[in-house]
């Protein structure tokens, strides 16, 4: 077997220290999340016990954790929505050239460079010089909509960019309407694509601060919620929260995984049947 090179075991360290400065206060946070009864904000933890969990859910004396993090749950699933159709939509929209399509797709990719506290402060004002309420639900809703959807254009672009039309060639010479070759062909061979863009959606919108800060009223989202904790909440209820949104949103991945996983398999398998029904 031929050794390692000195390279490997550099970029090896590299890819460690990388690693641990990743996800090291994610685990910090977590680990201080155990502390005893009596245990600080930081280390030495002062026993083990789940002790801040508890406390998660009696009453709190500052801030509406629960609430907060039902508004964003809902504004996530929103988001999500939205950025799916609106994606898939601009996606076959863009595949045929059509007046002004550059120009609007620059539009587009701007959103993404415009600083996210500037794109708030100006939907925030937009909303109060229209004498509409500022909420979260909608001027909140629209400011993350700017952050979501040029990620999920983009993402349907490269996907249609690699589409075989012939596909839908297929299916229009067997007598298929517009529609029905969307619906049965089109958007089954996406959907992996698709899964991921709603995934995007829904993370970005769950985890956003910067763009929700002057747009979401006086109803904080969850990450809102967090920031204001953290200038009067003193205990490790703080962390307990931390880990269990982090767990939250671990699960939400991983169940995008399993469906992705499971549609890729039921493909395989529809693949393997047709070419044993051929032979």
């Amino acid at each position: 077997m031929e050794p390692r090179s000195r390279s490997f075991y550099v970029l090896s360290v590299f890819f460690a220290l990388f690693m641990l400065f990743l996800y090291g206060p994610t685990l910090t946070i977590g680990i201080l999340s155990f502390q005893g009864e009596g245990g600080g904000l930081t280390f030495p933890m002062r026993g083990t016990s789940l002790h801040w969990f508890r406390e998660l859910f009696e009453q709190q004396a500052v801030g509406d954790i629960w609430g907060s993090f039902r508004r964003s749950f809902i504004l996530g699933l929103m988001v999500m929505v939205t950025t799916v159709v609106v994606s898939i939509m601009g996606g076959l929209a863009f595949r045929k050239k059509f007046p002004g399509s550059t120009i609007l797709f620059y539009l587009i990719i701007t959103a993404l460079v415009i600083p996210s506290i500037l794109i708030s402060l100006g939907v925030g004002l937009m909303f109060s010089q229209a004498g509409w309420t500022v909420h979260w639900s909608t001027s909140g809703f629209g400011a993350q909509l700017t952050w979501t959807l040029p990620f999920g254009l983009l993402i349907m672009f490269a996907v249609f960019n690699r589409f075989n039309k012939s596909y839908e060639e297929a299916a229009r010479d067997q007598g298929a309407t517009a529609w029905q070759t969307i619906r049965h062909v089109v958007l089954p061979i996406i959907a992996p694509s698709l899964l991921g863009v709603a995934l995007f959606g829904f993370t970005l919108s769950y985890d956003e601060f910067a763009r929700t800060l002057l747009t979401s009223g006086s109803r904080n989202t969850l990450p809102l919620e967090i920031y204001g904790m953290t200038t009067n909440v003193t205990t490790p209820v703080l962390y307990a929260l931390g880990t269990l949104t982090t767990i939250f949103s671990l699960l939400v991945i991983g169940t995008f995984i399993v469906i992705t996983l499971g549609l890729a398999r039921k493909r395989a398998k529809a693949g393997s049947d047709a070419g044993k029904g051929m032979v």
